[in-house]
């Protein structure tokens, strides 16, 4: 889904998507991870949030909720939040969950309430968009989504199409706001 949603960030000619991952959540205090992944892309850093014109976060659900790495992430914002450093920022919110009714909608919810607080704009999926109205997979107005299954299916083209029109609909913000600004 990300590769998908940097294609639709990578459209728009004055944007350059940069991706990252997060680490795994230890329940010890030592450090588990290398600061550097041994391969794949490379972890964020808050310094990445700071930097960015617009952000798209994404994380597979859980019970309705993000992932640990990604909350245990956030929370480590304070200083951009006291700061405002993310102030009037587009951003977007993607989840992956193994079933149709795996709490798609609330894990996008939750992640989207830090952001709020952030005072970042928060952008979904218009219903213009002709793959949010014929899925039978994933997608919804409130961010991309993907309906995995057990076996980890690949992306339906309504899901690609989905996350193409987040990353392009999120690029045009940041480039409308860096105008306006």
């Amino acid at each position: 889904m990300a590769e998908q949603i940097s294609l639709g960030v990578d459209s728009n000619p004055t944007c350059e998507s940069v991706v990252r991952c997060l680490p795994e959540v230890s329940a010890s205090t030592e450090q588990t991870a290398a600061a550097i992944p041994d391969s794949g892309v490379l972890y964020a850093d808050i310094v990445d949030l700071e930097d960015c014109d617009g952000l798209i976060l994404g994380s597979p659900g859980y019970f309705g909720n993000m992932a640990a790495p990604l909350k245990y992430f956030l929370d480590q914002t304070t200083q951009l939040w006291l700061s405002g450093a993310l102030i009037d920022k587009p951003a977007a919110v993607f989840t992956s969950t193994s079933s149709q009714h795996g709490g798609q909608e609330s894990v996008l919810l939750s992640m989207m309430q830090p952001l709020l607080h952030h005072g970042m704009l928060i952008s979904g999926i218009p219903y213009s968009e002709k793959a949010l109205n014929q899925t039978s997979t994933g997608g919804t107005p409130y961010g991309a989504s993907h309906v995995a299954g057990q076996q980890g299916k690949p992306l339906s083209q309504d899901e690609i199409d989905a996350c193409l029109a987040l990353g392009k609909r999120v690029a045009w913000l940041a480039t409308q706001l860096q105008y306006a600004g």
